[in-house]
């Protein structure tokens, strides 16, 4: 039996891409957090932290998106969520890991920068320096699957696709137009299309254009 609590449009669109590619048959759990359903004491109690996703298997919880994805993989190896072969396997994971790690804090900052600065002034420079390291780190990636034949690691929907869409859509928020990096565009244009993604943004009802010029 498993659960998965996500969100709309967040990273746990990951994992929710994930067990769609996997065909996993699984129980999805809307988690409102604009009505902050992540702090109620049940919530907590599957994620101390309050944050979205987790996989829930057979009444036991796991958090974070490298750790879910690699079970994931582990679970459904014919799915092709992340590589084989041994090195190529190492190197997504690294990859994985920096945009968890890295890429995502520093959506944060600029979303949430009062975690970071007390006062308005503060804030406005924190927001003004993720937005612009956010674009490094989207360009990064546009480098990464520039020769993305259809998807990150070939012919088959990975965890990256699906991480790769949700940066893009966050750049949005931070002030990116997604057609400016227009490579980067047209991949997430084609992995839209993919039947897993598609099932996704389905349910979470969500579009990739949140860009405000």
């Amino acid at each position: 039996m498993i659960q998965l609590y996500f969100a709309p449009g967040a990273c746990s669109f990951v994992p929710h891409v994930a067990l769609e590619a996997a065909k996993a048959p699984f129980e999805p759990k809307l988690v409102r957090l604009h009505k902050g359903e992540q702090k109620t004491p049940e919530y907590l109690a599957l994620n101390p932290d309050g944050q979205v996703p987790v996989l829930v298997v057979d009444g036991r919880a796991l958090t974070q998106i490298v750790a879910i994805s690699e079970y994931l993989d582990r679970a459904f190896p014919d799915a092709g969520l992340l590589p084989k072969e041994r090195w190529a396997r190492a190197q997504a994971l690294s990859q994985l890991a920096w945009m968890n790690n890295t890429v995502h804090p520093t959506f944060t900052h600029f979303f949430r920068p009062e975690k970071f600065a007390a006062g308005d002034a503060g804030r406005a420079d924190i927001k003004e320096q993720a937005s612009a390291q956010f674009r490094r780190c989207l360009e990064r990636i546009d480098g990464w699957i520039a020769g993305a034949r259809p998807y990150w690691h070939g012919e088959r929907i990975s965890v990256h696709d699906a991480y790769a869409f949700v940066f893009l859509r966050w750049g949005g928020f931070v002030g990116i137009d997604p057609k400016s990096l227009a490579g980067y565009h047209a991949y997430i244009e084609r992995v839209m299309q993919a039947p897993p993604v598609a099932a996704a943004l389905a349910r979470e009802r969500i579009a990739l254009d949140t860009y405000k010029g």
